[in-house]
């Protein structure tokens, strides 16, 4: 018996065995092989949905600050010169604060030399009279001496200390 193509039962019996076991087979490995391998690419694919959402809401965030950062850097000159003008603000009343102090301090100097000249003044004056003393005293001697009579010796002493006292007084 010649078969057409050669096809025979128990090729026909092969064939079939052959396609259900190679069907068992692709069953178990895709349970085995396949599903783990889709469930890695899934999550994979889960993963870098993941990624690219946190990369957009990331993005979004980065604007809204470099935004606010961007209006910072606007008005950071409104306040370097607000904090510039604070500090000429403090910077003038430490000068007129400074000033008045070196004023109140002139003021005592020149009251303390001008109460030193009173003093010295005062000395001096003193010092003038205790001559004019010892002078007169001597002339007083002198005329005792001398043996003149109490009323030429007043009226000498009078006119020394007189001409003295104006001498000394005019000083």
């Amino acid at each position: 018996m010649e078969y057409l193509f050669n096809l025979n039962f128990q090729l026909l019996h092969d064939t079939v065995i052959l396609a259900i076991s190679v069907f068992v087979l692709f069953l178990f490995l895709s349970r085995l092989l396949f599903n783990p391998v889709r469930k890695m690419l899934k999550d994979r694919q889960d993963k870098i949905k993941n990624d690219m959402d946190t990369a957009i809401a990331d993005k979004k965030d980065a604007a809204a600050l470099k935004k606010q950062y961007d209006e910072k850097l606007k008005n950071i000159d409104k306040e370097a010169e607000a904090i510039l003008s604070e500090a000429r603000k403090k910077a003038l009343k430490n000068e007129t604060r400074i000033i008045d102090e070196a004023k109140e301090e002139a003021a005592r100097i020149i009251g303390h030399a001008r109460e030193e000249a009173e003093l010295e003044k005062k000395r001096a004056m003193d010092d003038m009279k205790q001559e004019m003393i010892v002078i007169a005293s001597m002339m007083a001697g002198k005329v005792v001496a001398a043996s003149i009579d109490t009323k030429i010796q007043d009226t000498l002493v009078e006119e020394t200390l007189k001409e003295m006292g104006d001498v000394a007084w005019r000083s």
